[in-house]
């Protein structure tokens, strides 16, 4: 296995980790081979960038830095200080946010620091319900956030499938919430988000966002921000955001202490300087002209890919997606998620079971799936090559086999092949 002509995003000492270290060499080679070779529709997932790559890869990584800029605990940081700085400035602007805090590890860190900064152990927050939606981290029992908080859920009108906004008003005004939480894994449509905030200020309760899922669509401008509603906004920057995968929080400016205490020393110690570097570097992609046209694409390819798979018999709860992933539900196909996920991977489709609001199945079942388009988008895909794609799903699910060497999964996979090969991963 040799490595492609243009191995930039490597780093430039891919020839000296392949000769010391072959294994390892090829399994980031095969992995670029999977990438390549298959459709990824993992709503969670982008192809981050050559330069956020190199960014990932470089010298920063050495470095201890604790603290903030021009308050560490270590000496040597004067370099890791402009690299931390740049990202703090360019997030707060690509946001419109008073504050912003670069150095969450990820998405579940980033929420604990919320946590940690707004309530103390026993508290109560009313969150989004994990199966119609949710996210561990929002109570589930499974979850720290579960384990020390008390946590009341929401979900999903029976009828609409979108949250029922009713039950939310209902819950806080009966509960008293210290924190009210909008945001979830698994939505989608557009949050109400000035519903929250009235309802935030009739109980008295701070009113946290977890955008990590569509906050690339508000850094391109395709869907409305949270941030002039929430008092808190978290987010990860691997999505739609097609940054590293790490996060970050946004707040408001009477805040700001309390999110900086509870992230250091509170809930980690050293940040990450190279990947807060990477998050520098797609910040300024995200400012670009060329990133808000992206995102615009990313919606338009999934309404359009939802749209298909329904006129294909897989319908998409609440109708369709304002968004960049649909979520489908099974069940007139006659199939489980958890066989669609393997018939789908078995023709070259990487895609998610899921759990559909009211769901009969467990949650290892599922009677969904959930799909997403920020990667085949970021290849250069439109709306002609979803009708294609969803055309191909409904066709691997519902007739074709786990076994990659079945008929239909043979033939899906080759049209999948022609669609990749026109419009690859990580050009050569």
């Amino acid at each position: 296995m040799t490595p492609p002509s243009d191995d930039t995003f490597y780093g430039s000492d891919f020839g000296a980790l392949q000769s010391f270290d072959p294994d390892i060499a090829g399994v980031l080679l095969s992995e670029l081979d999977r990438i390549r070779s298959g459709l990824q529709l993992i709503a969670s997932e982008n192809l981050s960038s050559p330069a956020v790559l190199t960014a990932l890869g470089s010298t920063l990584s050495n470095k201890y830095a604790e603290g903030y800029p021009g308050r560490r605990y270590y000496g040597g940081c004067s370099e890791v200080d402009k690299a931390e700085q740049i990202a703090i400035d360019r997030c707060k602007a690509l946001f419109d946010a008073d504050h912003a805090n670069v150095q969450p590890h990820s998405g579940a860190s980033a929420n604990q620091a919320v946590y940690g900064a707004f309530m103390q152990p026993g508290e109560t927050i009313l969150a989004m319900s994990l199966p119609h939606g949710g996210h561990l981290t929002h109570g589930t029992k499974v979850s720290f956030s579960g384990k020390w908080f008390n946590a009341v859920h929401y979900g999903v009108d029976n009828e609409t499938e979108d949250i029922d906004y009713d039950q939310v008003a209902e819950l806080a005004r009966e509960h008293r919430p210290k924190v009210i939480l909008a945001g979830g894994s698994a939505i989608p449509r557009l949050i109400d988000f000035e519903f929250f905030r009235n309802l935030a200020d009739e109980v008295g309760a701070i009113f946290w966002v977890d955008a990590a899922h569509f906050i690339g669509l508000v850094a391109g401008k395709a869907i409305p921000s949270p941030v002039p509603w929430a008092d808190v906004v978290s987010f990860t920057t691997h999505k739609v955001l097609r940054g590293p995968r790490s996060g970050a929080i946004v707040c408001k400016e009477e805040h700001a202490a309390k999110i900086d205490k509870a992230v250091f020393p509170m809930m980690q110690g050293g940040p990450q300087m190279h990947t807060i570097a990477a998050k520098a570097v797609n910040f300024k992609e995200c400012a670009t002209p060329e990133y808000a046209a992206y995102a615009k694409q990313v919606i338009a390819n999934a309404q359009q890919l939802a749209a298909t798979l329904g006129e294909n018999g897989i319908r998409p709860t609440t109708g369709g997606t304002d968004t960049h992933l649909s979520l489908h539900d099974l069940q007139g196909v006659g199939v489980t998620g958890k066989d669609a996920e393997a018939r789908a991977d078995a023709a070259g489709i990487v895609l998610n079971k899921n759990a559909i609001p009211f769901d009969p199945q467990k949650p290892n079942i599922a009677s969904g799936i959930r799909v997403g388009t920020p990667s085949v988008t970021t290849q250069g895909m439109g709306t002609e090559e979803m009708k294609t794609i969803g055309e191909l799903i409904a066709t691997a699910v519902t007739k074709g086999d786990a076994d990659p060497d079945h008929a239909v999964s043979k033939e899906v996979r080759a049209q999948v092949t022609d669609l990749v090969t026109r419009f690859p991963a990580y050009p050569r």
